[in-house]
């Protein structure tokens, strides 16, 4: 028999969901890939904070520097906001059940429970579990008034992006350490079995946190954003909100590029300013962009013909769980030394072609797959847990 929460809390069908929304997660998707397979599967993540190496082929310069200057932090960025987007829908599609605290609650923690598998048994990169506690972190603020959501969301990121200057009590390895670390990652990640490869990821994880307890306030202060768009009714009602819309997609975009331009740090620095700055300058940059990016899409999508062609990412959106997943199985396969252990073997370019490669496969599996199943096996699982009840799985074709 159904439960009493099953009655009266279900998850919403295919023809309610906001495709807009889907179409920008499967597009940031590919941002959040890029940025981890170049990055973080290709070479070792404590690489990037080594000095550059003027080996690289100007090829695979021009990838590295790409991906820096347009999707490292900024995907993140964006996923960031989409997830405090679904965290006010689904308090709002809850809200009649009587269960809204509780199924709120439940998700988040099954989301930890799956997270904390991911980081542990697949690949330390994980975000999810960060997704998780901020996600039990910010949820109060779905009862509060939206002002004091506003309030919030600008005091945790001028935190954030005043860190650099600030004298804060997290430890960051020195050079001599990364250096070492990053040449025993490339024998491990390359050649290791799975078990040592296990051994060796648990161990970077004391390192690892203290990269999460930098951009914790960041994480928040999105998410919280997402929130305030959504119960503004930015983006439950884009028409209305057009000119907003149009200014923070214009100003997102052309202050991040300002603000991340290698020009303006180089000034800075004959100005005479404080070398954190430039950081701090980056930290503001990131958001903007950010920002920009979610803006920009969803206006096209609401405001021009290019909602023929982005559709075809809302499949990869509405299973962004599943290929979030598949991306870390597949891509540890292949550059592990349990698998095909390509690890620090490939370029960037190399690299960003295959996976793109990958992303487009994806695109089409997913297609296929909601076809035939209401939602990806693992965006099933969350939603069995959540509820407490087995979600039916395939779609019903009526025979009329």
């Amino acid at each position: 028999m159904p439960s009493t929460t099953d009655k009266m809390a279900r998850p919403v069908t295919a023809a309610d969901r906001i495709h807009a929304i889907d179409m920008l997660r499967g597009l940031a998707l590919f941002g959040v890939l890029a940025v981890n397979l170049v990055g973080e599967f290709r070479v070792s993540l404590f690489q990037q904070f080594l000095p550059a190496t003027s080996s690289l082929s100007p090829l695979d310069d021009a990838v590295e520097h790409f991906i820096s200057f347009f999707l490292e932090m900024k995907a993140f960025a964006l996923f960031s906001i989409l997830f405090g987007v679904g965290l006010a829908i689904q308090s709002e599609r809850l809200a009649r059940s009587g269960f809204r605290p509780r199924l709120l609650v439940r998700r988040l923690m099954a989301l930890l429970a799956i997270g904390l598998v991911h980081l542990l048994l697949i690949w330390n990169g994980d975000i999810l579990t960060e997704y998780a506690l901020a996600g039990l972190v910010v949820l109060p603020f779905l009862w509060l008034p939206i002002w004091c959501t506003g309030l919030a969301a600008f005091g945790l990121l001028a935190f954030y992006i005043a860190m650099p200057a600030m004298s804060l009590p997290i430890s960051w390895p020195s050079m001599l350490w990364l250096q070492q670390h990053v040449l025993e990652a490339n024998h491990v990640y390359a050649a290791g079995s799975y078990g040592q490869i296990l051994r060796f990821s648990w161990s970077e994880l004391c390192q690892i946190l203290p990269l999460h307890e930098f951009v914790f306030p960041r994480t928040l202060g999105l998410f919280l954003v997402g929130m305030l768009a959504w119960r503004s009714s930015v983006l439950r009602n884009p028409y209305r909100h057009q000119s907003l819309l149009l200014i923070v997609a214009g100003a997102g975009l052309m202050l991040g590029i300002l603000l991340n331009s290698p020009v303006l740090t180089q000034s800075m620095a004959s100005w005479g300013m404080p070398r954190a700055m430039g950081p701090c300058v980056e930290n503001v940059a990131g958001i903007f962009m950010g920002l920009g990016y979610g803006a920009s899409v969803i206006a096209l999508v609401e405001f021009t013909r290019a909602r023929s062609v982005l559709q075809v990412f809302a499949p990869l959106g509405r299973m962004a769980f599943t290929n979030y997943l598949m991306q870390s199985l597949f891509f540890s396969w292949v550059f592990y030394g349990y698998g095909l252990g390509y690890f620090g073997r490939l370029g960037a370019a190399q690299t960003l072609l295959f996976g793109i490669i990958f992303y487009t496969c994806q695109i089409a599996l997913s297609a296929w797959w909601l076809r035939r199943y209401r939602f990806g096996p693992i965006e099933w699982l969350w939603r069995t847990l959540m509820y407490g009840v087995r979600q039916p799985m395939r779609v019903l074709v009526s025979t009329q």
